[in-house]
């Protein structure tokens, strides 16, 4: 069995250097929260979410870094609060607008951000719980949040979708909700409003004077009182918040009881300690650490059935149990040659078969390149990975621990190939290609030095992984030490998942 002895202490330190700018960028969050204004009579965002989970331990939050520096001005967490909680001991999506940024509008990462809590409830098909407190769409990107596929119409088409699918949703109108997000409550199944606070309508008192002339107050075009007492748009009257948030979880309740997972009801913890694992990850990717000292720390007892140890050495694949769920494990030790390729290939398929879920470690330079790896068919052996994961019909959850590079991404299960759930170390960097290798091939195309100096600057920017959770494309950067409890909950939540017909496309031979 793996150990570790000082190389603990020497990567922790180092870890702790590479997070500091991630826990700069918390630090600058909260600060951020501290200085915005409240009204005593609401609660801010967090304590509404608090209030609907069971527990604060049960919230799983989304994409926290969400928007962190990508616009000129502060927007936190993209101004939306997304996650998985518990709420009357089941598992729910919540969507909860901050009306302390901006007065809760849409930036084009508000959307994204809301779009993918919608698909991992499609996906899932998990009850959706929206505290609705928003001001509509940023009017001055309106070309960035309105017309495309990806933009603000898209939430009521994933809406509709999981209507059809009877997957429960409860709005709770907290504040304003205005134009198109007026459509948020109205095709939910129920829709709860706080008098004297909650306002919905399609357009405002100014616009309704502008567009016919009418005159007409906030409450009474479109108050608690009017849509619960005359249009029928809301369902629930409530006393404030607090009341509000209450109705909802007792309006949960009453749907029947969702699947639980067939997980085993005693597990063993592994035997050696999660906290280590801080200590293992590094950005050392010209040298790849061995990827069973990660394994042994987050799967039950330490205890991994290793599939095809011997062969194609490069690429670990096995089976273990996690929070007593079986999955299958592909993990990356070192860049991917044809034998591991062909390897990972035949593994993904036998857990599609047997309908194991799988899980992604991802710490990858890519795969390997030159004149004897092309005369092997490295293509077509990489292709017949890449097709095993675009096909698998079996959940699956990605975590990057280091690089993500090249088409290595691609067959690690990155982003583009729909992991259910994707989550980055502070330590992990995604691109094309390493900073080095990017300014060597323009100064093969003769680029200036100068030039070069700056892409490889650039890169090293844009791979970190600050700057790709901003970017929504994880589901947030979490402390190596909280892997296996964030894989425990992640993994009990798609036991339960509707199972997929299995299919599968060409493999070249």
């Amino acid at each position: 069995m793996p150990t570790l002895t000082s190389h603990i202490d020497t990567e922790s330190a180092r870890f702790k250097s590479n997070c500091l700018d991630t826990a700069t960028a918390l630090e600058s969050i909260q600060a951020i929260y501290r200085d915005l204004p409240g009204k005593s009579n609401r609660l801010s965002v967090r304590a509404r979410v608090a209030a609907l989970m069971d527990s604060q331990q049960s919230f799983l939050e989304f994409s926290r870094l969400a928007a962190h520096e990508v616009y000129p001005e502060a927007v936190p967490a993209a101004g939306i609060l997304t996650g998985l909680g518990r709420v009357e001991g089941r598992d729910v999506v919540v969507i909860a607008n901050d009306p302390a940024v901006k007065g809760g509008i849409y930036y084009p990462l508000t959307v994204k951000k809301h779009l993918r809590a919608l698909e991992v409830a499609l996906q899932c098909q998990l009850p959706v719980v929206y505290l609705v407190d928003s001001g509509g769409a940023n009017l001055q990107r309106q070309d960035e949040v309105f017309p495309d596929k990806e933009h603000f119409g898209r939430i009521f088409f994933l809406q509709a979708q999981l209507s059809a699918l009877a997957v429960p949703q409860i709005a709770v109108v907290l504040g304003p909700c205005t134009a198109g997000g007026a459509y948020i409550p109205a095709m939910a199944d129920i829709a709860i409003m706080v008098r004297h606070q909650s306002r919905l309508y399609l357009a405002g008192p100014p616009l309704v004077k502008a567009a016919i002339g009418e005159e007409v107050d906030e409450e009474t075009l479109g108050g608690a009182d009017t849509h619960c007492r005359i249009s029928g748009v809301a369902d629930y009257l409530a006393k404030n918040d607090e009341d509000a948030i209450e109705i909802a979880k007792q309006c949960l309740a009453s749907y029947p009881a969702a699947k639980t997972s067939n997980q085993c009801d005693a597990t063993l913890p592994p035997r050696f300690a999660s906290n280590e694992l801080n200590g293992i990850a590094t950005e050392n990717f010209r040298q790849a650490s061995d990827s069973h000292e990660i394994i042994t720390r987050i799967i039950d007892d330490s205890d991994f059935d290793e599939f095809k140890a011997l062969y194609g050495k490069t690429l670990i694949c096995g089976f273990a149990r996690i929070g007593g769920e079986r999955v299958g494990i592909i993990a990356n030790n070192g860049v991917l040659f044809s034998e591991a390729a062909l390897k990972g290939s035949h593994f993904i398929q036998l857990c599609d078969q047997r309908r194991v879920p799988l899980l992604f470690l991802q710490n990858i330079t890519g795969f390997m390149v030159g004149k004897r790896a092309e005369a092997e068919g490295i293509a077509k052996h990489g292709a017949k990975m890449v097709m095993a994961v675009a096909t698998a019909t079996v959940p699956k959850v990605t975590i990057i621990t280091g690089g993500s590079f090249g088409a290595g991404n691609y067959a690690m299960c990155g982003r583009a190939y729909s992991p259910d759930f994707l989550f980055c170390w502070p330590t992990a960097k995604v691109a094309v290609m390493g900073g080095e290798q990017a300014a060597g091939v323009f100064r093969h195309l003769k680029r200036a030095s100068q030039e070069t100096e700056a892409i490889t600057q650039r890169y090293q920017e844009q791979s970190d992984a600050l700057y790709g959770s901003a970017r929504l494309w994880d589901d947030g950067i979490i402390p190596p030490s909280e892997t296996r409890d964030v894989l425990i909950r992640c993994f009990s939540i798609l036991a339960s998942r509707p199972e997929q017909s299995r299919r599968h496309g060409i493999f070249r031979m």
